[in-house]
């Protein structure tokens, strides 16, 4: 009875496809299959397009050598561990000297060593005076040919020259900051702080070893007075130069579809249900991971940020958070 079976073993057939179809689309409607990981990259790129949108402000570099140095050029002592890079002297206790806050000027260089071929093997010296005691301090800054280079930092010394560059171009002029973290002036312990707010920079000042720039600024809408690190156009630290920290205009402007209520959110780095992802990004920032999952009632997201914090979101909108 061949004609039956082969109609028994076509209808069988159909049956498993259709089956295989079905479970298809449950799978794609439940996102199991369809669910991704969002790389670094991609959260990057977003937030590119994001800041793409904002007038960024870049200062004009300082620009110096130790060739141009001239005796009495002013270097603020960042930290104390500067001792270890002075010579051993009769004239103070190396191991006990604090210098962290002192003004010390700039006499003259010199060098020892031998050359070993065209490589100058030569340790270069730099000798410094204290404004204050008037005691004299070597310093060792290492190789002359790598410390000798433009642009070439000498750790623990901060060029008042510098500070004072940088403090031309910015000082008595408004700026909108970037950055929530603020630090407060005097402890320097660090403060809520909130961002996309118009500030007065009131000063420029010596900072530390690690970013050697601190700006004083005041809130001009409730009078805050705090205060940021900043780095110079020398440091690897471009999370922290000037255009990272601060814009010229209102970044307000550039998102003109949030309303007031939510931007006052934003500025306090604050969320609410409701929120779209562009609101929660400018708020919060760029998440560590993003996982994204549709599922039969749309597409769900979740945000992954430190300490165990997320956001989640269906179809674009906030729908629940742990901050």
């Amino acid at each position: 009875m061949p004609g039956p079976c082969l109609g028994i073993a076509t209808w069988l057939s159909r049956v498993v496809a259709c089956c295989v179809i079905a479970l298809l689309v449950m799978s794609c409607g439940t996102g199991i299959e369809m669910s991704r990981q969002v790389t670094d990259k991609d959260v990057r790129r977003v937030m590119e397009q994001v800041d793409s949108r904002q007038t960024t402000v870049t200062l004009d570099p300082y620009v110096d050598s130790l060739d141009a140095w001239k005796p009495g050029k002013r270097f603020w002592v960042a930290d104390d561990q500067i001792n270890q890079m002075l010579n051993v002297s009769s004239a103070y206790d190396k191991d006990t000297l604090r210098l962290a806050g002192h003004i010390i000027l700039y006499s003259s260089r010199g060098a020892d060593g031998i050359l070993i071929g065209d490589y100058n093997n030569r340790r270069l010296s730099l000798y410094f005076e204290d404004s204050e005691t008037g005691a004299r301090y070597t310093y060792n800054a290492g190789k002359e040919a790598k410390a000798s280079r433009p642009g070439f930092t000498f750790p623990m010394l901060i060029d008042m020259d510098m500070v004072e560059h940088y403090a031309r171009q910015i000082v008595d002029k408004d700026f909108y900051i970037k950055t929530p973290i603020w630090y407060d002036r005097h402890s320097e312990q660090m403060l809520d702080g909130r961002h996309y707010i118009k500030v007065h920079i009131d000063s420029v000042l010596p900072g530390n070893a690690v970013l050697p720039l601190r700006v004083l600024f005041t809130t001009l809408d409730t009078g805050e007075k705090a205060m940021v690190w900043m780095s110079d156009n020398a440091s690897t630290m471009h999370g922290r130069d000037f255009d990272a920290l601060f814009v010229e205009r209102d970044p307000h402007l550039g998102h003109p579809a949030i309303t007031d209520a939510n931007w006052e959110l934003i500025t306090r780095g604050q969320v609410v249900v409701g929120m779209t992802k562009e609101e929660c990004r400018l708020s919060l920032g760029s998440p560590q991971r993003i996982s994204e999952n549709p599922d039969q009632g749309g597409m769900r997201e979740y945000w992954y940020y430190d300490g165990g914090s997320y956001l989640f979101f269906v179809d674009g909108l906030l729908n629940q958070f742990r901050r």
